[in-house]
């Protein structure tokens, strides 16, 4: 029998490499979305993607960085740092880059859940990744 409650701690390690290449902490899922933790280590820049089926928002905690988000016709480079939060809108491309010696992080709420393999699509970003995507 499923428990109705779940309780978690942010775990010491990465569970995964995310499509973008970032570090995921997986924290905790309901029927209509979840949650994880997104890092990016110091003087890296991410993989562009867009999702398929997911939209997400980001609140970063901590770091200073600059994301890149495109849809249709709009267009942004936005900085992001602690306290800052934003949106990622179903379809858009975007990609994301560390200015400063720390490492970037941030809490992402993802809806719906993330499906598996297939959701995220490689995109062209306005900057060259320094590091390798994990499993699309």
């Amino acid at each position: 029998m499923e428990r109705a409650f779940q309780t978690k701690p942010l775990p010491p390690n990465r569970d995964a490499v995310a499509p973008d290449g970032s570090d995921v902490r997986i924290l905790l899922q309901v029927r209509g979305g979840g949650l994880a933790h997104f890092e990016l280590a110091a003087r890296h820049t991410s993989v562009a993607i867009r999702h398929r089926s997911v939209e997400e928002i980001w609140y970063f905690l901590s770091g200073r960085g600059e994301m890149w988000r495109k849809s249709g016709d709009d267009e942004e480079v936005v900085a992001v740092s602690t306290g800052v939060c934003i949106t990622i809108p179903l379809g858009t491309a975007f990609q994301f880059r560390i200015s400063g010696e720390e490492s970037l992080a941030a809490i992402g709420a993802t809806l719906t859940t993330w499906p598996g393999s297939g959701e995220a699509v490689i995109a062209s970003g306005p900057w060259e990744p320094t590091i390798q995507p994990g499993p699309i």
